[in-house]
Parts: structure tokens; C-alpha cells; sequence
């Protein structure tokens, strides 16, 4: 085959899966407008009756709507068995129109007929023609999974039903429950059941909207166990850990959030040539990959190649949280879009003063605390002693009160491990120091940035304490840098941090304003605002942080995804009194 046959049949495939995508997104349009206007749907559901018949799916109704909606959903992204399914009920479809038209002359006599049996057809034959582009797989538990939620389901909504008729029933005659059951399993495996077969009952008319709303339901959670996405891989092992351990030695200053990519429960797919890595986890059926590759930045395109490889092949919607400048124009070169996310601060610590004007409110906030008696010792955690380890660790996961442990781009999620030894503990104490050394009030935990800087991984105080602390702590680590023998320091993340610098300026447009606005006011609960003020006092150097995506539609599922692996957002589970979920260590 030439290189220009391979292009023309590529085109003709996509052409193909694009027409079949649009086909159900017009379908599913037409049903939801049938169900909110009366006469247009009447309209349909006569012409799918006696000798009239309607294209594919077309059929009137928001549980046709819902079906349609989701099988082009599945079918958008590339599902296999959602093209299966849909090519043999269209193929099938095709079939009986045109049966019925070769052997019933009066169904040739309607012009909608004939549209019907070609929009179908056209439906099928493009299904055909793009079948190249339907290749992501789903999970292999999928058709035991769908068919125990359709046995179990049906069992469940039929009981429930039985119920409703049980306690709704006003026909004079007696009915055995049996009896009412059966006009409920009807009424869940049909949208009209025959009334007329079941004189002994009488219902009112919502009762038996509702069966059909169970019956919908039912119907998506099958559909849902039969298309799910594979939903996880195998998370790093101790051979993948190594190579990742060696990468960073060699390349580990070139991304301050490299060391973080060392988080037990991401996956991690290498280049061909082993020089270069993408790490990443799978939430919601998005592949979520943070920071920079790893690596050579020449293999970095190798390592990305084979991880939106893999997301295709699953059907994951491929995403970035916190790439660099550098590592998002590597991304952006391989289909995917960019939208800045904020900045990152960074402090050169030789060039950081405390003198000037511009930091009295600092100077005098660092001077209150270190008069009110606080210290801070700065320590490697190979340094530290196994029993003190042990006790810092269990204040830390004391002072975070059970609450849901938050990061994922930019935390390590363990602390006291030993394969970190050269992370950098803070310890602030209310008293003297040396054996004297009053209560522990505080701690800040730093991972590696190379050779010579740091990156804020876990910060924790008693709520007790005097607000401060954890600013003086920074301060402290900045003036006393050279003791761990760094010169630069990553501090916290601030997201939209533009929007409030440039927000609050003299002549900010009403556009960015009301953005400005709608942030601070989400910053009750999420403290956006407050992340960019706390980091700015430092004067640091802002770099931009980027998350990229492959298509717009993509991004309300991957900011629910990011939500979920950042710990803002909670998949629904076992109440947390129930599920909490302690510091890994292990010593």
C-alpha cells in the first residue's frame, strides 16, 4: 500500500467514526427534545408504530435519550465493545427494514421509510468504515460484572416495585403478591405492560413512572459495568522504583517536582531507550500523569509516545497536572492543549534578605516568634533516630485530625521511609533547645530537588499553637540553608496566582475582576487566595505550572479526576471514621 492509499483510507476511518459519534449525539438531541415537547414526540411514536419505523435509536423519550447519550459517550471514546454493540443492532436493524420493505408493499409507500432505512444503513456502514478507530479495551470483569448488576438489579428494582404496587393498589378485587410482582418485573422490562393482563391491579400513574425510572437506571448501571475502562495498573514495584531512584540522581534538578513522581501509588511507563519515564495514576478512567517526565528531556517524546499509547488503548482520557514550562511544550508537541494552572514559588535562598522596607511585616512577624521562645532544628531524615521518627510521626498524623490526606502532583504521601533519607525534617519546639527542648509544636518535611534544593512536601502544626509558626519555620530553613547545603527552595503551589495579582491592580477589566472575585470566594473552603499570599511575602521567583489535556470536552471529567487525586474531592465510600487512612512509614 502507498503512503497516499494508507492516508486516504486513515481519512475515510475517521470520517467513518466521526459520522457514527455525531449520528448518536443528533439522536440523543431528538430524544430529549421528544420528551419536553408533546407534539413533536407523539409525532415520533406514531411512526413507530403500524407500518412506519424510525432510524436507529430514535425513539422518543428521556430513557431512549439516556441510552442514545451513552452509547455515544462510549463510542466517543473509543470503546471497542460499545462499537460491537452498536454495529450488530444497526446491522440487524438494517436487515429488518429491509425485509419489511421488500415483503410489505405498504411500508414502500412512506417517504420516512426510506429515510429511516438509509440513515440506519449509512449508521452501520460507517461503523464499518471506522472500525480502525475503535480499539480502546475495556476491563476483562466487565461481562461478569454486567451481568451480575443486571441479575441483581433486576431482582432488587422488581422487589421494590412489588412494593410500591403493594402499597398503592386500589383495585377492588384481591391480588397475591406474586401477581404484583409480576406487573412490576412488566412494567421494569417494559415501558407499557398490557394492563389489561392484570385486572387485579390498579396503580397510579406515578407509580408506574417511577418502575420506568428504576427500569432506566438499571439499565445505565449494566450499561456502565459493560463499558467501564480498566480502572487501574500496577503500581510501582521496587525494580521500577530503582530506575526511577537512578533518573533522578542523574536529571533530578532540572524539575522541582521530579521527586514527588516517586509516590507508591502512581504507575510508571519508560521510554524505549529506558532514559526518560512518565509517571501517572488512573483516576475515573483518566490517566493523570504528573510534573515533567523524568530523564533525558531527548527521550522525554519516547516516555510520552508510550503513555498516550496506553491511554488510548484503554480509552483514558489522557491529562498533565503541574507540567514545567519546558515539559508542557514537550506535551504540546504530541496533540495535547495547554491552560496554565498558577505558579510556583521559588526562593534563591543566597539572594533572600529580610532587610528593606518591603519585608518589615515579615521581619517583625519572624522576630515576634523567635522572642516568644521557638526553635527550629533542621535535619536529614536519615539523621533522625528510629524511636524520635516514630514519634514525630505519630504527632504529624495526630495534628491532621483524621482528615483526608491531601496531594498528589506535589506530595509524596509517606513520611519516614527509609528510602528518603535525604528528605530535610523541620522541627519547631516552644522551648530551649538541646535537652531542654520544649513541647514539639510543628513540622515541615522537605523532598530532594537535586543536588542542591528542596520542594515543601508536608506541613503540619498543632492547632494549638500560635499562628506563624510555619512561616517563621520557612524562614528559618532559608537563613539556615547552608547547614543541608541548598540554595533553593520550591514552596507551595498558587493556583490562578495571576489572577489575583493582576485582579487587584488599577484598571483590571470586569471579565478578571469577576474572576478574582469568584476565586476569592471559593477560597473559604479551598484556600486559593490565601496559598498565593502566604507565598508571596517571600518574594519569590514565580514559575508557571500547566495542565494539559486532549480535548476540551475532556476537562469537567478531568478536573473532577484531579479533584479526586488531589484529596478536594471524595469518591462516595465508607464514612471517614470508618476509612481513615494513616501516614505510610516504615522503619
Amino acid at each position: 500500500m502507498s503512503p497516499d492509499e494508507g492516508r486516504a483510507r486513515g481519512s475515510w476511518s475517521q470520517r467513518g467514526a466521526a459520522f457514527g459519534i455525531w449520528y448518536l449525539r443528533t439522536v440523543t438531541f431528538l430524544n430529549f427534545l421528544s420528551a419536553v415537547w408533546v407534539s413533536f414526540g407523539n409525532d415520533i411514536r406514531r411512526h413507530n408504530s403500524a407500518e412506519f419505523f424510525t432510524p436507529y435509536l430514535l425513539t422518543a423519550g428521556f430513557a431512549s435519550a439516556a441510552f442514545s447519550l451513552f452509547l455515544s459517550v462510549t463510542l466517543r471514546r473509543r470503546k471497542r465493545a460499545a462499537w460491537i454493540l452498536n454495529l450488530v443492532l444497526s446491522g440487524l436493524l438494517t436487515l429488518l427494514f429491509t425485509f419489511g420493505m421488500v415483503a410489505a408493499p405498504e411500508f414502500r409507500g412512506h417517504v420516512q421509510n426510506w429515510v429511516s432505512l438509509v440513515l440506519t444503513g449509512l449508521f452501520a456502514v460507517a461503523l464499518v468504515a471506522g472500525r480502525r478507530e475503535f480499539s480502546a479495551k475495556g476491563d476483562r470483569a466487565n461481562p461478569k460484572l454486567a451481568a451480575a448488576v443486571a441479575a441483581g438489579g433486576l431482582l432488587a428494582a422488581s422487589l421494590l416495585a412489588a412494593l410500591l404496587v403493594t402499597v398503592t393498589n386500589t383495585a377492588a378485587g384481591p391480588s397475591t403478591f406474586v401477581q404484583r410482582w409480576r406487573y412490576g418485573l412488566m412494567r421494569l422490562v417494559s415501558l407499557a405492560a398490557d394492563d389489561r393482563a392484570f385486572p387485579e391491579i390498579a396503580t397510579p400513574n406515578w407509580v408506574n413512572v417511577a418502575i420506568n425510572v428504576l427500569s432506566t437506571l438499571l439499565l445505565v448501571a449494566v450499561l456502565w459495568a459493560a463499558f467501564r475502562s480498566v480502572r487501574s495498573t500496577e503500581a510501582l514495584t521496587a525494580d521500577d522504583e530503582e530506575r526511577l531512584r537512578a533518573l533522578l540522581a542523574r536529571h533530578g534538578d532540572r524539575d522541582s517536582l521530579g521527586y514527588f513522581a516517586l509516590r507508591r501509588d502512581k504507575s510508571v511507563l519508560f521510554s524505549p531507550s529506558g532514559k526518560a519515564a512518565v509517571t501517572y495514576r488512573v483516576v475515573g478512567g483518566v490517566s493523570l500523569a504528573s510534573g515533567d517526565p523524568l530523564g533525558d528531556p531527548e527521550a522525554w517524546p519516547g516516555a510520552i509516545e508510550v503513555w498516550l499509547a496506553e491511554a488510548r488503548e484503554h480509552g483514558w482520557a489522557p491529562a498533565v497536572m503541574g507540567a514545567s514550562e519546558e515539559g508542557g511544550t514537550i506535551y504540546a508537541r504530541h496533540g495535547l492543549d495547554a491552560l496554565e494552572l498558577g505558579d510556583e514559588a521559588i526562593v534563591e535562598t543566597g539572594e533572600f534578605t529580610l532587610d528593606g522596607r518591603a519585608m518589615r511585616t515579615v521581619r517583625q512577624a519572624y522576630n515576634r516568634i523567635k522572642r516568644a521562645g521557638y526553635t527550629v532544628t533542621i535535619r536529614r531524615h536519615e539523621d533522625i533516630p528510629a524511636a524520635e521518627m516514630d514519634r514525630l510521626l505519630q504527632l504529624a498524623d495526630d495534628w491532621r485530625d483524621g482528615e483526608t490526606e491531601r496531594g498528589f502532583s506535589m506530595a509524596l504521601g509517606r513520611l519516614g521511609d527509609p528510602g528518603d533519607g535525604r528528605c530535610v525534617m523541620l522541627e519547631c519546639r516552644s522551648g530551649g533547645a538541646g535537652e531542654e527542648a520544649g513541647e514539639l509544636r510543628a513540622l515541615l518535611s522537605f523532598v530532594p530537588w537535586g543536588e542542591k534544593g528542596l520542594s515543601l512536601d508536608l506541613m503540619r502544626r498543632d492547632r494549638n499553637s500560635e499562628n506563624g509558626l510555619m512561616e517563621f519555620m520557612v524562614l528559618e530553613l532559608i537563613q539556615r540553608a547552608k547547614e543541608v547545603e541548598v540554595t533553593q527552595l520550591s514552596l507551595n503551589f498558587a493556583m490562578f496566582r495571576s489572577v489575583f495579582e493582576r485582579g487587584s491592580r488599577l484598571g483590571a477589566g470586569p471579565v478578571l475582576r469577576l474572576w478574582r472575585s469568584l476565586l476569592s470566594f471559593f477560597s473559604r473552603w479551598w484556600q486559593i487566595e490565601s496559598l498565593y499570599r502566604a507565598n508571596a511575602k517571600y518574594r519569590p521567583i514565580w514559575e508557571p505550572r500547566y495542565m494539559l489535556f486532549e480535548k476540551s470536552t475532556d476537562l469537567l471529567r478531568i478536573g473532577i479526576a484531579a479533584g479526586r487525586a488531589e484529596g478536594f474531592l471524595e469518591a462516595p465510600g465508607l464514612p471517614k471514621w470508618l476509612n481513615r487512612k494513616h501516614l505510610e512509614h516504615v522503619r
